[in-house]
């Protein structure tokens, strides 16, 4: 991988990589042309809370290639802690831009997770806007524990240059760690909602409120009871505050 356009930063000693959108091309091809597999981390607040008090979290994290940061806290965090500041991105629209570039290479993309009527709207719509990249498989979410061996087999004899990983997946992105031994080399990424936002499902977070930090705000008015996570962001913030004091 092109390690030189990419540097690593740490937040509360949960690693943060800075990626400059022009650099995202040369990155990912890099990722496909050296042999090896690839996990991309699409990293929230929520998440990089999670890597603290979760020794399995905080495995995957710190052994992925790529830890993207996608909250406007992390941002601000790195700039309080006197951290070089990493560029943020929305989930949907990264993945967008890995699409861009798979296309642009003829490269295949392997679909796993979501709903079987999900999942068909999305290889569609996909084959629609990317005529370049192959679809080389694909499964659906909520399945039989007795059947994951098959999927493991089917994603190995595919060897897709990306394997997109979504919802009803057991683990969520936990799973990618869990299954790649059994890969060949190729670029992993779960990201919850993303086969429900490219079968116009559901809408994809407005730019303004994700510009301003408050993409959280549908999320929380259709899920109230994650209001509880104003103790998760305290905790955050008096932790900056103590690493800030300590020079940590």
């Amino acid at each position: 991988m092109d390690s030189e356009r990419i540097k690593r930063v740490s937040i509360l000693r949960v690693p943060v990589d800075i990626l400059a959108e022009e650099d995202i091309e040369e990155v990912v091809r890099s990722m496909f042309s050296d042999g090896r597999n690839h996990q991309i981390v699409l990293l929230s607040l929520w998440d990089l809370m999670k890597a603290r008090r979760s020794a399995d979290f905080r495995t995957m994290v710190n052994g992925a290639s790529l830890v993207i940061p996608i909250s406007l806290s992390i941002v601000r965090a790195a700039r309080f802690l006197r951290r070089a500041e990493p560029a943020r991105y929305m989930p949907f629209e990264f993945v967008i831009k890995l699409l861009n570039v798979l296309d642009r290479w003829n490269k295949t993309v392997y679909l796993f997770g979501g709903t079987r009527k999900t999942l068909t709207r999305t290889e569609k719509n996909i084959r629609d806007t990317y005529p370049n990249v192959r679809i080389v498989g694909r499964y659906h979410g909520y399945y039989p524990r007795a059947v994951e061996p098959a999927i493991v087999e089917a994603v190995r004899k595919a060897t897709p240059t990306l394997l997109l990983v979504g919802q009803g997946v057991p683990g969520h992105e936990r799973w990618i760690p869990r299954s790649m031994k059994s890969f060949n080399a190729g670029i992993y990424l779960w990201c919850s909602n993303l086969f429900d936002v490219f079968a116009e499902r559901v809408a994809k977070p407005s730019k303004a409120l994700f510009d301003r930090g408050l993409e959280w705000i549908p999320f929380v008015l259709r899920h109230p009871w994650k209001l509880f996570r104003a103790f998760t962001f305290m905790r955050f913030k008096l932790l900056l505050l103590w690493y800030r004091i300590r020079k940590l």
